[in-house]
């Protein structure tokens, strides 16, 4: 296969993937996935190792990527299955983001996987949102160890029927189910019109030259670091159960035979959500690096041959059973994206921006009353650090997630809330040569009462400045004028107002001294 044609089979595997996610935000129920784009799409060879995906969520792909091996390997498959999981101790991430995998056969020999992962406002846990300050995985809804949702074409009603029972709207969950199964079913289609025309060991020898090019490329970008030892540690605010300034420690080995990445000093899980399984530590490690590569390398197994990742069993990012990760996912995931970007500071320095926002800002809210239950989720944007090419950008999703925010005339129209100000948050990015982007202010009225929880990072701490920039601001959480922790449930009343005010980036490099 020359390079011509090798750059047409890559721009065909991530056209399925693409044409997956279509499908599934077009047949989507929920604001989440349909609005947000809270969802992702890939590709895999018939080992789990990963052979293209969408633009979709890093954090997602990452973990998926990581942890897809282990999940096929694990179960005999038969064609027209389709299997169905979240826990995240048996390849998910943590309970909300609900994954559908289903295997590829042709020449009656198991060729392939698709497989999308979305996110799911409600999965059964004891708030609204399914994101609660928990202390356990039990407390955070219903677990899905893998099983099959479809066996050989049929759905299994039942099992379908269980999950939907844990869940506050079943119309909504069945709609964002039965949209995963489309996609899915649509990804299957196309891939084996791909597969058809080239026949099965023309395909594996196509995938194979892919993984070896993407090796090359990854080699090439990441051989430019300099070898040595580079190390870095940033804190967490807090676990949401009494635990605050939370170490995350990295050191990177760099040689000319690859990096390894080592989270030894990290410390050890905590009572409260903000633990991962190290699918999820992985996810932000491959960003980071695939970000230093070229735009055209693809996302597929070879790119991260040269990357080595470990994390001592127990630890925050490698966190064992029954640990709480509802948070872990979201926040967590976010700082070890700083600690990486920090230690490559020291390597690299004129190529790494300051530290972005460090948070999702993740807002659940809804009612169980009867008759009228609800559930919204949504994360919000703020600031992006500046680099030394340019200022941060203000407002936006950074690193980890890759989500719009929801239309005000979306969450108005569905929901009994009123969106008073959503605005970009003055002075709160980093100051220097290069300013980091602003935060965003957004507030919420509400129409009826509710319950609200909220999940954020950088309100202790803020994030940092890079070259002798300056820091960002930290972010705020308030109900009408009263302050709130980084993470915390409680109940709101009719007109009560919630205010959220996200941390902006830090800057890069030192302003300019004024004359006098």
């Amino acid at each position: 296969m020359n390079a011509i044609e090798l750059g047409l089979f890559a721009s065909r595997l991530e056209s399925v993937c693409e044409e997956m996610g279509a499908v599934l935000r077009q047949a989507a129920f929920s604001t989440n996935i349909r609005d947000r784009l809270d969802f992702s799409c890939a590709v895999f060879d018939r080992d789990g190792n990963l052979s293209a995906q969408a633009a979709h969520i890093p954090v997602h792909l990452g973990s998926m990527a990581y942890a897809m091996a282990n999940i096929v390997g694990a179960l005999d498959w038969s064609e027209g299955d389709m299997v169905v999981l979240n826990d995240p101790f048996l390849g998910g991430t943590h309970l909300p983001d609900v994954t559908l995998v289903a295997p590829l056969f042709a020449e009656g020999r198991l060729v392939a996987f698709v497989a999308n992962r979305a996110h799911h406002a409600d999965i059964g846990a004891s708030v609204p949102g399914s994101m609660p300050v928990s202390r356990t995985l039990d407390e955070e809804g219903l677990i899905i160890p893998p099983c099959r949702l479809v066996a050989q074409g049929e759905i299994d009603r039942p099992l379908l029927t269980r999950i939907l029972g844990a869940t506050r709207n079943p119309d909504d969950a069945r709609g964002d189910f039965f949209a995963q199964i489309g996609a899915n079913r649509a990804g299957l289609t196309r891939l084996r019109g791909l597969i058809d025309g080239l026949g099965v060991s023309a395909y594996a020898e196509a995938i194979r030259a892919l993984d070896d090019y993407a090796e090359r490329l990854a080699r090439a970008a990441l051989g430019t670091i300099p070898s040595g030892r580079y190390g870095f540690e940033d804190v967490m605010d807090d676990d949401g159960q009494g635990t605050e300034a939370i170490p995350i420690r990295v050191t990177l080995d760099v040689t000319p035979a690859g990096i390894n990445v080592d989270f030894a000093g990290t410390a050890g899980q905590v009572a409260g959500n903000i633990n991962c399984p190290l699918s999820v530590a992985a996810a932000a490690v491959f960003y980071v690096f695939r970000c230093l590569m070229p735009p055209q390398t693809p996302a597929c197994a070879g790119t991260f041959r040269s990357i080595a990742l470990s994390a001592p069993l127990g630890c925050l990012l490698n966190a064992q059973r029954p640990a709480a990760v509802a948070a872990g996912n979201v926040e967590t995931s976010s700082r070890v994206v700083d600690v990486v970007l920090g230690a490559l500071a020291r390597a690299i320095p004129d190529r790494i921006p300051a530290a972005s926002q460090g948070s999702m800002n993740n807002l659940a809210l809804g009612s169980a009353e009867a008759g009228a239950a609800w559930d919204y989720y949504e994360t919000i944007g703020g600031g992006m650090g500046a680099g030394a090419n340019g200022g941060g950008w203000s407002g936006v999703q950074t690193h980890m997630t890759n989500t719009l925010n929801t239309p005000i005339e979306v969450l108005e129209a569905r929901y009994p809330l009123r969106v008073s100000r959503y605005a970009l948050r003055s002075e709160s990015g980093g100051h220097g040569a290069r300013p980091g982007g602003e935060g965003l202010i957004r507030e919420l009225t509400f129409l009826a009462p509710a319950e609200v929880t909220l999940l954020t990072e950088r309100r202790r701490g803020a994030p940092w400045g890079i070259a002798g920039g300056g820091p960002a601001g930290s972010g705020r959480n308030r109900v009408n004028d009263e302050e709130l922790p980084p993470k915390v449930s409680l109940r709101v009343e009719s007109g009560d107002r919630l205010i959220i005010e996200t941390p902006g980036g830090g800057g890069w490099g030192a302003e300019p001294a004024r004359e006098a």
